[in-house]
């Protein structure tokens, strides 16, 4: 996969990007490459927890930021409706955080709609379920959502991102008891080609991926950053305002092109 982005910062502001791909279990970073035009000094610091790596700096003028890296992702699988749904006290306390509203999911607001829309499922059904709700009541459509919006206006405006999408589906799951999280992630035969908010869920003892858009599939992402909304995935966070000047997203299956040749332009 590759990254480019080119930003202006004017007035010079402090910036923290999120775009290397994470040292995650059954993730394996085969080559990878890191450029920054003109040269910048980038503090680089590693979450203990999720392996999500972060770039900070504080930025001026035009800078452009290109990451390339070649992936073994493992083996992802597609959520089955057969995994079951936990009481709360049998989840594992680093879960527990994933039960609870956040800025962008105020999944204490959807305790009674998601009773009455879904009550007669649970686990990987009740998942599948809200899925198909976002599916058929959420627009996929640029432009009428914001960095501001949160699952609530999603709700309300039933069109939205991405974000929008996760932020949504993360919203009924917790309402419903599942433990759930968003995840930032590149992600194969995305149209266009960007960055990806996708989110996970807790059950039968484990993380599963869902994207709420259905526009790339399971096997296909790779893993950048994971938390409790998009607050923690954003690929760039700035003090100050910046501008955009290019941004130019690419992840490419390995079946698609020659893999030595690749490493080897990574290693150059």
């Amino acid at each position: 996969m590759r990254a480019e982005l080119v930003y202006r910062f004017d007035p010079p502001t402090d910036a923290i990007y999120k775009i290397q791909v994470a040292h995650w279990p059954g993730q394996v970073i085969l080559e990878e490459r890191l450029t920054v035009s003109p040269p910048q000094e980038l503090h680089e610091d590693e979450d203990v927890e999720f392996g999500a790596r972060t770039l900070r700096a504080r930025l001026s003028g035009e800078v452009a930021v290109t990451y390339e890296a070649l992936v073994d992702n493992g083996r992802l699988m597609g959520l089955p409706p057969g995994v079951t749904q936990h009481d709360w006290n049998d989840l594992p306390a680093e879960v527990l955080t994933y039960l609870w509203p956040s800025r962008y999911c105020p999944s204490d607001q959807f305790g009674r709609f998601v009773e009455r829309q879904f009550g007669e499922t649970t686990g990987g059904e009740r998942v599948l379920a809200i899925l198909d709700w976002i599916t058929e009541n959420i627009d996929y459509e640029r432009g009428v959502s914001n960095s501001e919006t949160t699952a609530a206006r999603t709700f309300i405006d039933r069109a939205g991102v991405c974000r929008d999408f996760s932020h949504m589906g993360i919203t009924l799951c917790r309402a419903s008891g599942i433990p759930a999280r968003a995840v930032g992630a590149y992600a194969h035969q995305l149209t266009p080609p960007d960055f990806h908010a996708i989110f996970e869920v807790w059950l039968s003892n484990g993380w599963w991926l869902v994207d709420p858009t259905g526009l790339a599939p399971i096997e296909g992402l790779v893993r950048i950053a994971c938390g409790r909304d998009a607050a923690d995935i954003a690929f760039l966070s700035t003090q100050g305002t910046c501008e955009m000047v290019r941004l130019a997203i690419s992840a490419v299956a390995a079946d698609d092109y020659d893999v030595e040749a690749r490493s080897d332009r990574l290693r150059a």
